[in-house]
């Protein structure tokens, strides 16, 4: 399979003559950090969106990105309702409203989990608004327009393989140990959103024990909202702690072969 970082936590993948999207996002400002000079207008066609939650930066780019690729939209009914107030059509979208709701596409299975997004701690808030400053009032459409809804994880079975997205870092331990049951091969694992997500995200490697992590979402996507992770602590921690699981860091648009 080819799969392809776009910053933040999307991702494109493709297998066979079959592609589909995650979490595609696009829009930076000219702070942001890695530059992102894909547009939506130059994707490629894909058979299917997934949505891990509605925020803004997981969503927005979504309405033109399904109309350029074709694809069809796979989400909770709070993302669907964003959606369509932006435009999208009802027929471009899929309300997924069970835990555990299985897709088959042939070619490869998806199946989604209820998830949580991670709660932002005190320390990481104080700083943000330190940094955002009298910009807030510009930015706060942008934070409020777009409701998280009912996060989703997102479990892909394909090529003899089982593929784990997270688009955000706020699992609970009884999910970590549902997930710890099931074998997993590549681990997406986002982390952004408090000020100990290193060890929030080594506690997701020590449940599910992936032969693969891929981190993604540390990127300064939408300063000053955002801002670059530091994420050496947790590459280190794998290393020592968990010799069976490798590590992968990508570049923004890099593709990879798995």
């Amino acid at each position: 399979m080819n799969l392809t970082w776009l910053g933040t936590a999307g991702f494109r993948i493709e297998t066979g003559d079959h592609a589909f999207l995650i979490d595609p996002y696009f829009t930076r400002n000219p702070e942001s950090s890695p530059v992102q000079n894909l547009r939506p207008d130059q994707l490629e066609p894909a058979g299917q969106i997934f949505i891990s939650h509605g925020h803004f930066d997981h969503l927005s780019d979504v309405p033109i990105a399904a109309e350029i690729t074709g694809a069809i939209v796979y989400c909770d009914p709070v993302a669907a309702d964003s959606l369509m107030k932006k435009g999208l059509s009802p027929e471009r979208i899929h309300i997924v409203s069970q835990n555990g709701a299985d897709f088959n596409f042939g070619v490869y299975q998806a199946r989604a989990f209820y998830s949580r997004h991670v709660r932002f701690d005190v320390p990481l808030v104080l700083r943000t608004l330190a940094r955002v400053g009298t910009r807030f009032l510009d930015l706060r459409p942008t934070l409020t327009e777009y409701p998280a809804g009912q996060v989703l994880s997102w479990r892909f079975t394909l090529e003899g393989r089982t593929m784990h997205h997270f688009g955000s870092a706020g699992a609970t331990p009884h999910e970590l140990e549902r997930l710890k049951k099931m074998e997993t091969d590549i681990l997406l694992l986002p982390l952004q959103g408090h000020t100990n997500i290193c060890q929030i995200a080594l506690n997701y490697v020590r449940a599910m024990q992936p032969k693969l992590v891929i981190p993604h979402h540390h990127d300064d996507f939408f300063p000053p909202i955002s801002q670059n992770v530091d994420i050496s602590p947790f590459i280190s921690g794998v290393e020592k702690q968990y010799p069976n699981t490798k590590t992968k860091i990508l570049k923004i648009n890099e593709t990879v072969v798995l």
